[in-house]
């Protein structure tokens, strides 16, 4: 309104302006914000549309008055803060000379270096704090001053540093924060911009849900997320900040580094990422601070009685501030000052030097001490800080807040010789070239100081736990309810699923360690009844009757419950999920998550952060619901899953099965939990579920070991000379087995039947198998476990599967038998099951058809057999592949 609305009275307005600042002078800002507010609330009542109020003017959250002062060591710690530079930019310069090419970021650092100086020497705790380890989402591109950091407080040593992006090796750095390469190191991954701080929101909601379980307490512990400006653009990056503000997450500070550039250019070139940022923040309910202008613009503000500064700055864009930087000061003057003589007067006295040398406020030690004092003591909310700086901060023509800052690799000298100087780095003309990695001489004022802040703080940061804390296995029998037959009774592999965790949670030694997660599907998935006995978590209780709660599965939220139930928002499960999958690490309390979903929302929605569970070295269980293409018949393709067993398969850590019966899903929980939580394997189990009812039968003696193993022999066929082998998964196994009485009772054709519910582990075991042949020719050649089942199993096999055929191609190579492979590729259909295997072409009369197909090719049988299978079972020979419809 302010733009366009031409104030008639002036005097009044003076007036109403003094009478605030005299409220504020003797009353205090909380009684001015109170007034503003109630003002505000009468005026919309009386039909006035006011402005939103979220916005603030374009300058610092603190007053001058109200900043915190700096610790009397703040002169060591800027000199310990040169060593750190000089070694960021000198390893990725290094990185990058003779031609390697290995890449890095120097910019990024550059530009965030004084908000982690601030940060390691005062505020990140370390393992040994009282309530351990602050958790620190570092921003991905910075990792560079991060190691630099490390080499100076003498966790690396120079080796460390030459190998940056050297890792094959050994006793190299890893490019970004990975800690699956460097497990007692990083904490996160956070490179994939967008991930680290949905997670982290969701890692500090964990900290509370553990906490008010009485598991682990959180006390004053933090989770810090820096990230750029650039990541806001990720739609998850701002997608949960609404959770963090409605659980009241106080544990939770983000850190924004606005450089205002993105990789190729600015973020909002034309409009400002500061103030879109503060409304996002704000508007969700955080605690905003800003904090944009260093402490020599306090001398020129304080000037300014007519707020004429802040106004130029607000009307300025983000484009604008870029290219002041990269021109020079007379640029910065005429800009800014030139074209309003009051403007010009607020620097007449100051030369272009000294106005040049005023600096962002992230580049300020004593501003950002300040803001993160603040960030720190704040209660009942989240806090963001928007901190202003420069990208390429002091790395001159070379690359400061240039266009192409993100991709500098290098420095020329001239450009060396201005950080040098800049930064007080001790190094003569004459080493500069060498780019030597530097640290303070033992015994010298910063390596006793670096010494005694990191002891003060607990030890060193980034750092992960990775001592094993084993717990206690619950035996097979434990779960022998699902090991037999159901006796006529019909379920699904889901209700089984439901009977077992409900086990699982009434387990003396590891009942309090389950985490069910669930997006917003329990009543689809039977899993209701969880919410009466364990309680849906809700930090503040349940403030309402619920409409059920008569009922026997009534809605029951409870500050100590057991149940993360998310709503609908898979990203944000995955998060909790991750969480809690890495809690062993990250609280020295193992966890064991169980999050269940429909399996078409899984891999292709939330792939990326599966990825990052993957080298957060997590361990749980991913329960794949509604699992397989014609399982969940009536919803259409945009829900029938057809390929997430294949998308499972390029996730190292990941092992994915696709189970039929009860007791291939108890002895597959029961491994895994073995396997994760026993032994400390670095593992996720991806097992998918089924919705669709019938008789489970009795587990077969002897096949635990080929169920983990991901193949065993179900039935063995009768005696006869025609024989093939017939192997299945999932929900179509039954169909397997249906084709197997087919064969028997219709064409006299012996079917052995297998259930192959771990194709991506078999195919993997059989690379290793053939890694170890190729490369050991004079040895007696090793087989792989399917060629080891299928020694002595004549005549050709057929697979048939819910999923695409690439799925079961992975075991081609490694079946001594001609092979016929059914899948279902294509788009989803709503119709019933029936009609759907029949339209993908995997039910038991295909199955059988392509049985008798291959034995005819073989010449076991007549071609006539085939045909005449054909019109017995009603088949259309014509009808086109599903892939082409």
């Amino acid at each position: 309104m302010s733009a366009y609305y031409t104030d008639p009275d002036p005097a009044e307005t003076s007036d109403w302006l003094e009478s605030l600042d005299g409220v504020i002078r003797h009353e205090g800002a909380e009684k001015a914000d109170y007034l503003l507010r109630e003002l505000t609330d009468r005026a919309r009542e009386r039909g006035v549309s006011t402005s939103p109020g979220i916005l603030t003017p374009y300058g610092n959250t603190i007053p001058p008055g109200d900043e915190q002062h700096m610790p009397d060591d703040s002169y060591t710690a800027m000199k310990v803060a040169a060593y750190v530079r000089w070694n960021a930019m000198a390893m990725v310069a290094r990185a990058n000379k003779g031609g390697k090419g290995l890449g890095g970021h120097i910019a990024t650092y550059t530009s965030v270096s004084a908000m982690y100086e601030v940060g390691f020497n005062w505020f990140f705790r370390g393992p040994q704090a009282e309530f351990g380890a602050d958790m620190i989402y570092f921003q991905g591109h910075s990792s560079p001053g991060i190691y630099a950091r490390a080499f100076v407080e003498g966790r690396f040593d120079e080796e460390h540093l030459r190998n940056f992006r050297q890792e094959v090796g050994g006793h190299g750095l890893s490019s970004y924060p990975h800690p699956w390469l460097m497990p007692d190191f990083w904490q996160f991954p956070t490179v994939s911009m967008g991930l680290g701080p949905m997670a982290a929101i969701y890692q500090a909601r964990f900290m509370k849900y553990m906490d008010s379980r009485e598991l682990k307490k959180a006390g004053d512990r933090k989770v810090w997320v820096f990230m750029g400006d650039g990541e806001s653009d990720e739609p998850e990056s701002l997608g949960a900040l609404s959770v963090a503000a409605r659980e009241k997450l106080d544990n939770l500070i983000f850190v924004v580094n606005c450089n205002l550039q993105r990789l190729d250019g600015p973020v909002r070139g034309n409009g400002k990422i500061i103030q879109e940022l503060e409304g996002r923040f704000r508007g969700a309910g955080w605690n905003v601070i800003k904090l944009l202008w260093g402490s020599e613009w306090d001398r020129i503000l304080s000037r300014d009685k007519e707020g004429l500064l802040l106004k130029k700055f607000g009307s300025m864009v983000d484009g604008d501030f870029q290219t002041i930087r990269a021109r020079g000061p007379e640029y910065l003057r005429e800009l800014v000052f030139a074209d309003d003589p009051k403007l010009a007067a607020l620097v007449e006295d100051i030369s272009d030097s000294e106005l040049w040398q005023m600096t962002r406020g992230g580049h300020d030690p004593r501003k950002v001490y300040t803001a993160l004092s603040a960030a720190t003591r704040h209660q009942g909310q989240p806090t963001v800080i928007l901190v202003k700086t420069i990208k390429g901060f002091g790395m001159g023509q070379a690359g400061e807040s240039v266009m192409v800052a993100h991709n500098v690799k290098k420095m020329d000298l001239e450009s060396l010789k201005a950080f040098r100087d800049r930064f007080h780095v001790p190094l003569a003309d004459e080493q500069l070239g060498e780019l030597p990695f530097i640290r303070p001489a033992e015994g010298s004022d910063e390596e006793r100081f670096l010494r005694e802040r990191r002891e003060a703080m607990g030890g060193p940061v980034p750092w992960r736990e990775t001592q094993h804390i084993p717990l206690t296995v619950p035996d097979l029998s434990v779960f022998k309810a699902l090991l037999g037959s159901s006796k006529g009774r019909e379920l699904s592999t889901t209700m089984a699923f439901v009977r077992l965790l409900g086990m699982l949670v009434k387990d003396k030694e590891i009942g309090k360690n389950i985490v069910p997660i669930i997006p917003d599907e329990a009543r689809t998935f039977g899993m209701e009844g969880l919410f009466r006995q364990l309680g849906i978590y809700a930090p503040t209780g349940q403030l309402y009757e619920p409409q059920d709660s008569e009922t026997i599965s009534w809605y029951r939220e409870d500050p100590q419950g057991q149940i993360l139930e998310e709503g609908i928002t898979e990203a944000g499960a995955i998060s909790s999920w991750l969480a809690a999958a890495t809690a062993h690490t990250n609280y020295g309390v193992p966890m064991i998550p169980f999050y269940a979903f429909y399996s078409m929302f899984g891999f292709q929605r939330i792939g990326d952060q599966l990825w990052a569970a993957g080298d957060s070295r997590a361990r749980g269980f991913l329960m794949g619901a509604t699992a397989g293409r014609t399982t969940l018949n009536g919803e259409g393709l945009q829900h029938q899953d057809g390929q997430a067993l294949l998308m499972a398969s390029v996730y190292p850590t990941c092992l994915a099965y696709d189970p039929t019966f009860s007791y291939e899903v108890a002895v597959l929980v029961q491994q895994g939990i073995e396997r994760m939580f026993g032994k400390g394997e670095d593992l996720f189990y991806y097992i998918t579920l089924l919705n669709e009812n019938y008789e489970q039968p009795e587990m077969p003696e002897g096949v635990e070991e080929g169920i983990g193993r991901g193949m065993y022999l179900y039935r063995q066929g009768g005696e006869g000379e025609l024989r093939v082998q017939l192997m299945g998964s999932g929900s179509i196994l039954r169909e397997v087995i249906a084709a197997a009485d087919l064969l028997a009772d219709d064409f006299g054709v012996q079917a052995d039947i297998w259930s192959i519910l771990g194709v991506n582990q078999l195919h993997r075991q059989g690379m290793e198998v053939e890694d170890w042949n190729r490369n050991h020719p004079e040895e007696e050649p090793r087989k792989s476990y399917v060629e080891q089942q299928l020694a002595g199993f004549a005549g050709p096999a057929v697979i048939s599967t819910d999923y695409v055929q690439a799925y079961s191609e992975q075991l081609r190579r490694l079946i001594p038998n001609s092979l016929t492979i059914l899948g279902t590729d294509g788009f989803g259909r709503s119709d019933s099951r029936e009609v759907l295997r029949d339209f993908f072409k995997v039910d038991r009369r295909h199955i059988v058809v392509a049985a008798l197909k291959a034995l005819a090719d073989q010449g076991a049988v007549e071609r006539t057999k085939v045909s005449e299978a054909i019109r017995k079972y009603e088949i259309n020979p014509d009808a086109p592949h599903p892939v082409t419809r």
